[in-house]
């Protein structure tokens, strides 16, 4: 899956992805989804984002998880 809004640059925010290049990471929207957030309120206290923004930071979060094994506790 290729995104188009998501960046990472090794001298920006420490490598960590972001949205668009701007400083506002991918974890930070997730946690703030997880969180119980509102997408209105993200975009209120991040007016540069859009809904597609959060969409596809969703939708990295989730290939992310997806690449990698996790430990099954049982």
């Amino acid at each position: 899956m290729k995104f188009k809004r998501i960046t990472i640059h090794p001298d920006q925010m420490g490598g960590e992805p972001c949205i668009r290049k701007l400083r506002i990471p991918v974890a930070t929207i997730v946690t703030m989804l997880a969180q119980g957030t509102s997408v209105r309120k993200i975009l209120k206290y991040y007016p540069d984002l859009t809904p597609e923004d959060i969409k596809e930071a969703l939708n990295f979060a989730a290939e992310t998880v997806r690449e990698k094994e996790l430990p099954v506790i049982v």
